[in-house]
């Protein structure tokens, strides 16, 4: 590596990777920009979009840095013919051989074209929440079972609290797609999936319950929990095993905090520590260089009191982002006395 480019890497080193997509795209023409941009879910397009409104005085440096590490990451990705192979080695070492076969065939699957059940998630949370509010609560808990666990509990959070409670119980309990249920299903998504049957799922149960809960706010939560608690006691106390709420993060080691702080806006952390624990913000700083753990502390001090509802909604951002990075591979989470992936 040149004098340049090292010198470039300790300025722009710590730059998150919101803010690298962000300038990339702002590198781009309108239309292949545009192109790209169809490729995003609708919380992705929000996210991105408000990351390239706040970029202000990006110089050429940083523009060459960004584009230098992108032909950088793409030069390393396999050839295409070997993205099959790949695919299969990546996620079976990242999530076990159980876990990743199911996600395996639907990666493969999306392949040839069948993107089935993924329409929904492209779509605006109001719009889906309005197509399957009124259809029967066990359609509606297969149907957010696939899908994207932000985008499952962001409609959830739409549905009045009797529904939202019955679905989540629902989904807890969840055992598998019956025959029947997958027909009924394919006829409520109707055209929208192009007449794309859904194979019969594995996916549901505490698991899935609870990576929906801990989306949600945290009083649809709670009410979530009490009405699946009066319905089996042991089974409210597997969901709360598994679930991972922000002070667990204290668990994560040195690295997994490091990674995960580059794809954290500094605004989100420093709301969401405004909530926590001393030990956690402290985890936090010293995991960044001097200068990062400064700033974050003086605007932590410098800011002044924010909505518990405000800093409830960047930790769940943040625990999104931790969800995503541990099913990738990129991170290890902590449960009790058990590390997963």
């Amino acid at each position: 590596m040149s004098e340049i480019d090292t010198a470039a890497q300790e300025k722009f080193g710590n730059m998150t990777g919101l803010r690298k997509s962000s300038i990339l795209l702002l590198s781009l023409d309108e239309d292949t920009a545009v192109d790209v941009f169809k490729h995003f879910t609708p919380q992705q397009i929000q996210k991105i979009s408000k990351e390239m409104t706040r970029l202000q005085n990006v110089s050429r440096d940083e523009i060459k840095w960004v584009l230098e590490q992108f032909h950088a990451d793409f030069e390393e990705m396999p050839p295409v013919d070997e993205y099959d192979g790949y695919i299969r080695s990546v996620l079976t070492k990242a999530l076990g051989s159980e876990r990743a076969s199911s996600l395996i065939e639907d990666v493969l699957d999306q392949k040839a074209g069948n993107y089935g059940i993924d329409a929904l998630n492209l779509m605006d949370t109001p719009e889906v929440a309005e197509l399957i509010r009124d259809e029967h609560p066990q359609i509606i808990a297969t149907i957010l079972i696939h899908l994207d666990r932000t985008q499952a509990a962001s409609v959830l959070e739409m549905f009045d609290e009797r529904l939202r409670n019955d679905v989540i119980l629902r989904i807890a309990t969840f055992t598998g797609v019956q025959p029947a249920a997958l027909q009924e299903l394919t006829e409520v998504l109707g055209g929208m999936l192009d007449g794309q049957n859904l194979k019969r799922s594995k996916m549901g149960g505490v698991r899935t319950a609870a990576e929906i809960l801990n989306l949600m706010n945290g009083s649809q939560e709670d009410t979530a929990l009490e009405n699946i608690r009066a319905y089996n006691e042991e089974l409210a106390s597997k969901i709360v095993d598994e679930m991972f709420l922000f002070e667990n993060l204290i668990e994560l080691d040195d690295r997994s905090v490091q990674v995960l702080l580059k794809q954290i806006d500094t605004n989100s952390l420093v709301i969401a520590l405004k909530g926590a624990e001393s030990e956690l913000v402290d985890k936090f700083l010293r995991n960044m260089s001097q200068r990062a753990a400064q700033l974050v502390r003086e605007e932590m001090e410098t800011r002044g009191p924010v909505r518990l509802s405000q800093v409830e909604t960047e930790q769940k951002a943040i625990l999104a982002i931790t969800r995503r990075l541990a099913d990738s591979g990129e991170i290890m989470l902590s449960s009790g006395d058990d590390t997963y992936v």
